[in-house]
């Protein structure tokens, strides 16, 4: 082969496509996944995800991920109601029968709120740092609000202008905002009376193990960190470190690892805070635990073996 020749065909061949690398179908569930934030939560901030990175690391190997916006601050039922509408929708534009909850935080009980009164629609409900049998930390904040008061009043409006504003920052529709209704959805008392009306999934009792497949039909799983300092670099391990305070046990610095229980417990104790669950802040986690990524990557293909 001439000179000419080699250097024509090395021409063409960096001409061609570069082809993606084919989708392993590691995280291809049969239903879509539907991320469901928690308290102050939003799908996208300034241009800022609050799941950071996770649906791009579902997707990439064949997962439909789709995250909804209920309000971001309100009570569990009304959100619940708000995510009933958008599973409506979302089964509408794929023609599929179920979809797959993950829930944040608060978008835990939602999440189970959903699949309670639609259980039809729900293949399963995975709660991460989910507020599943209330947070001292809300309950801390409740004895210092006396109901009624004007301090909560003030407070409360303060805090319901706060959840507008990240509504209007994140392009979505206007949802009610209650962020007093939100305060007593979490504490110990408002999550047992919840629990008493949507029990599936639930330990019989605090830091046990519930089903992995309730008399519903839907399936439940649940995950929570338990370090509330993890990165020197996170500006937000110092609040949550103080958050922390107030528990007197294992948590995440708003949710203790045994409030976090639901359904089966995949594990109550990663190197992580509340924060880190859904891999913010930027990213910025631990260094010497598994990335919040990969563990949503190994749910979705747990829930994929499950035929869900």
């Amino acid at each position: 082969m001439s000179l000419k020749s080699l250097f024509l065909g090395l021409a063409l061949l960096c001409a061609l496509p570069v082809q993606p690398a084919a989708a392993s179908g590691y995280t291809q569930t049969k239903y879509p996944i539907v991320l469901v934030h928690g308290l102050f939560g939003f799908d996208s901030l300034a241009g800022v995800d609050y799941w950071y990175g996770i649906p791009q690391a579902l997707s990439q190997d064949g997962a439909t991920v789709y995250v909804v916006n209920v309000s971001a601050a309100n009570s569990t039922e009304v959100r619940g109601e708000q995510l009933l509408v958008q599973i409506d929708n979302i089964l509408a534009l794929t023609g599929a029968k179920k979809v797959n909850l993950i829930g944040h935080s608060h978008g835990g009980p939602t999440a189970r709120y959903a699949a309670s009164i639609s259980p039809g629609k729900v293949a399963s409900v995975t709660s991460v740092g989910g507020v599943n049998w209330g947070s001292r930390f809300a309950d801390a904040l409740r004895g210092t609000i006396a109901p009624g008061s004007v301090s909560e009043s003030v407070i409360g409006a303060a805090a319901n202008a706060f959840s507008s504003i990240i509504e209007f920052l994140s392009g979505t529709p206007a949802d009610p905002q209650d962020s007093v209704a939100a305060l007593n959805a979490l504490t110990t008392a408002g999550s047992l009376a919840f629990n008493a009306s949507y029990p599936e999934g639930m330990p019989s009792q605090y830091c046990g193990q519930g089903q992995m497949q309730a008399a519903n039909g839907v399936y439940y799983f649940s995950w929570s960190g338990a370090s509330p300092l993890t990165n020197v670099l996170d500006v937000t391990d110092a609040a949550l470190g103080l958050t922390s305070l107030v528990f007197g046990e294992s948590n995440d610095g708003l949710v203790s690892s045994c409030s976090s229980h639901l359904g089966k417990v995949i594990r109550d104790d990663y190197a992580m805070n509340h924060l880190d669950e859904v891999n913010q802040t930027f990213g910025l986690v631990s260094l010497f635990e598994t990335n919040p990524k990969t563990l949503y990557r190994n749910q979705a293909n747990r829930l994929k073996n499950l035929g869900l």
